[in-house]
């Protein structure tokens, strides 16, 4: 009878998640994509110009300033946080490992909006002393958010190298590679695939950021032309136009977040092909 219990409760709170999953779907689905036929799909999705006064909603900017600033984070905080993971996992000492792998986990726990606060009262400062400017871009909201997804990417793939049998490591050193060689040609390849789980989450996050984003990007609702130039992504235009927003920029707006759970589908969909390649 317990058993019996139990289960029904694990099945009731595992019919809640999908419930809630297929809500948000619904939701997203039935009051978005009759918008985008109304706008014009190719006006939504490819249109420049964003002006809810004038009724124009061209969200191609926000995709691409989405696009760019998942990008630089991706080219600065994914070789740092795998060669972060190579070190803890294979160079690093166990005193130093004990001190570093909970710096990790609180940077994990580290608000967003702490993170945002971060970049506007230092980094931006710096970047626009070096650079010029406002000290609001693409660069510096690349960078915080490389700063961001460090932690996920760092843990898992110290997990995927820790992973990796033993015999790899040892095999190569028999076969005269030296302790770097090793860690480089034998063990990181195999590790790859969990690896690349990691990275794909990292992504996830990186698109999907909102506040720290909002507070360092500038939010110029124009294509993004140059690192040093303003810009704005998916999730900042909702949050900034979404309290104020009535019929069909509020419409707009929803469609919006329609495309942005395409994005983040599609991330979803890699990541459940790279754990199948894992197992």
């Amino acid at each position: 009878m317990k058993e019996k219990i139990l289960h029904g409760v694990f099945a009731a709170a595992a019919c809640v998640c999908i419930s809630c999953v297929v809500l948000i779907c619904l939701f997203l689905f039935v009051n978005g994509i009759p918008t985008i036929g109304k706008i014009g799909p190719l006006a939504f999705l490819l249109g420049t110009t964003w002006k809810p006064g004038n009724d124009l909603y061209g969200i191609a900017p926000m995709i691409l300033g989405s696009i760019y600033v998942t990008a630089g984070a991706i080219i600065f905080g994914v070789p740092l946080g795998v060669f972060t993971a190579v070190f803890m996992a294979k160079f690093c000492g166990r005193s130093l490992h004990r001190v570093l792998s909970p710096l990790v986990s609180l940077l994990a726990g580290i608000p967003s909006i702490l993170y945002g606060f971060f970049g506007l009262v230092v980094m931006v400062p710096v970047l626009r002393f070096l650079f010029g400017g406002s000290g609001k871009s693409l660069l510096t909201a690349s960078l915080l958010l490389a700063l961001m997804i460090l932690p996920t990417i760092i843990s898992i793939s110290e997990s995927s190298i820790r992973a990796v049998p033993e015999s790899f490591y040892e095999g190569a050193l028999a076969l005269g590679a030296t302790h770097e060689q090793s860690v480089f040609f034998a063990v990181l390849p195999a590790a790859g695939p969990g690896i690349t789980a990691g990275i794909v989450l990292g992504i996830g996050r990186a698109i999907g950021e909102t506040m720290a984003v909002i507070m360092v990007a500038g939010n110029q609702a124009v294509i993004p032309r140059g690192l040093f130039r303003g810009l704005r992504t998916l999730t900042a235009n909702i949050v900034l136009e979404m309290g104020y927003a009535a019929d069909l920029h509020r419409e707009a707006l929803i469609s919006t977040a329609v495309v942005l759970f395409v994005f983040i589908l599609i991330i979803n969909i890699l990541l459940s092909l790279s754990k199948k390649k894992v197992r």
